[in-house]
């Protein structure tokens, strides 16, 4: 679906979107098409349960008096609230309910209402990012959709009188869109696709945009001592991969980079401790943080942001084999920290022990930010509203909060401390990869603790909000590139040289 601009106008054919306020408040262009129509917007909203509360929509098919095919009314909720994510989600909303009525062409008329928050341009911006971001589809190995399941529209008119404003703030949020898009690819693939010397070679994509990006295979990294990153690995056909993205944005190539590190598990059985048959075809999204990882790397280059930003992920297969690791080993990290390996299935944190102590060693960044998905009980705890928060550093949390609660994608901060950090306490080895039941969120956090240093650092358990069941205003149902938004507001917030973009 293309997205374009212009000046508003009564579009000759196809349909046309209008926002309803709650409590039915007409915006100026609905207005306009109610009197055009001698009322009939205002009687189909009275003759139904629509009352332009956020998220509701109703259709008036063939309008008299009007060219149009159709008339969309969308509800915004109340115009105070009416922020970039309601923005957003009101041209999500257009997009899901066109996208697949038969409808090629579309118009959305931007108005603006009373103590609205946006200028009309900023809400043209976000609205057309929002119907962007709704109409991703991942559909390449459907080979016999029937023609009423395929998406019909075609074009996507956002309508503003500041066209040029407009174009200018979606063009920023259009590189961003791409990147999510990008990173939602690499997350539904299946796993007999993206394994880690394909992922590495998408990562690899990003030298068009200027990053440099390096590839360490497992002979390398045997000579570095990731012990922990390569039993993982080892029950696998497929050799383990380390990817290092490099974006140099800042005038002083010098400078302390940002840095951001990702769990990259292809697939995960288990492992020896291998997991139930039924949803083990989900676990091909167990590497969503190192696809966040490279897809923020992807949007950072691809607008050119003036900061140092370096992405490492680590990129293993989880299988079950004569060759693989065994409940009971014992591993040596990077670190030199050693591991008894209790439960193959808790792997993800071994994968991202030789992945942060790599990072802080060689890169020394202002700070490291985690992403993986961890564990099951983070869903447990917070459901799939909210990804787990853990740091020992107030200000680069306080910072991701609010990061993530600008752009929808909220986190929420559990505790850190001793008492967990005992739970991983061995008998043979510096620690074991699993505490008990209890708080599992927690003990797996301060596992990486321990491979962090004395550098800032943030974990991220994305389990719950990587990958949605259903559908929302912004993302169907399936990979969400959650965090992806999140990454780069804190960059721009924060760690951008004045004067960027």
């Amino acid at each position: 679906m293309k997205i374009a601009f212009s000046k508003p106008s009564v579009p000759a054919q196809g349909a046309v979107v209008v926002a309803i306020a709650e409590g039915g408040l007409l915006s100026a262009t609905a207005q306009s098409l109610d009197a055009e129509t001698k009322g009939s917007l205002g009687r189909a909203i009275a003759a139904s349960r629509f009352e332009g509360k956020k998220g509701q929509t109703l259709t008036l098919l063939a309008p008299a008096g009007l060219a149009a095919s159709r008339v969309l009314l969308v509800g915004i909720g109340k115009p105070k609230d009416f922020d970039a994510q309601a923005a957003q989600a009101f041209g999500g909303n257009a997009a899901a309910a066109l996208l697949s009525s038969g409808e090629t062409d579309a118009a959305i008329a931007i108005d603006t209402f009373p103590v609205q928050p946006l200028s009309p341009a900023e809400v043209a911006a976000q609205t057309a990012f929002g119907a962007r971001l709704r109409s991703y589809r991942f559909d390449k190995y459907r080979t016999k959709e029937k023609k009423d399941e395929k998406p019909s529209l075609k074009r996507l008119t956002v309508q503003v009188e500041a066209l040029a404003d407009a174009k200018s703030s979606f063009a920023r949020l259009d590189k961003l869109a791409e990147a999510i898009d990008f990173t939602r690819d690499l997350v539904s693939e299946p796993a007999n696709i993206i394994h880690p010397e394909s992922l590495a070679a998408q990562a690899e994509t990003l030298t068009a945009l200027g990053v440099e990006v390096e590839i360490l295979g497992e002979k390398q990294m045997r000579k570095l001592g990731m012990g922990a990153l390569l039993g993982v690995g080892q029950g696998s056909e497929h050799e383990s991969k380390l990817v290092v993205m490099r974006w140099q944005g800042a005038e002083d190539t010098k400078a302390a980079p940002v840095a951001f590190v990702g769990k990259g598990v292809t697939f995960d059985s288990g492992g020896i401790s291998i997991k139930p048959a039924g949803g083990m075809e989900e676990m091909k999204w167990d590497m969503a943080g190192s696809a966040t990882v490279i897809g923020t790397i992807r949007a950072l280059a691809a607008r050119k942001a003036k900061v140092n930003a370096v992405g490492v992920v680590g990129l293993v297969e989880n299988m079950p084999s004569g060759t693989a690791q065994r409940p009971g080993d014992v591993v040596t990290s990077m670190s030199g920290q050693t591991i008894e390996v209790i439960n193959t299935d808790a792997e993800g944190r071994l994968v991202l022990a030789d992945a942060l102590w790599y990072t802080q060693d060689r890169f020394k960044p202002k700070f490291m930010v985690d992403l993986a998905t961890l564990t099951g009980a983070i869903i447990i705890s917070l459901g799939h509203e909210y990804a787990g928060l853990f740091s020992g550093d107030d200000r680069l949390a306080d910072r991701l909060t609010a990061a993530g609660k600008a752009v929808g994608e909220p986190l929420w901060r559990l505790p850190l401390g001793e008492a967990y950090d005992k739970q991983i306490k061995s008998d043979i080895a510096d620690m074991k990869n699993v505490g008990g039941r209890e708080g599992g969120s927690i003990t797996a956090a301060q596992f990486l603790k321990r491979f962090t240093n004395d550098v800032p650092w943030a974990h991220l358990d994305i389990a719950g909000t990587a990958w949605s069941k259903k559908d929302t205003a912004t993302c169907p149902k399936g990979a969400t590139a959650f965090g992806v938004r999140l990454l780069d507001r804190l960059v721009a917030d924060h760690y951008e040289e004045k004067g960027s973009k």
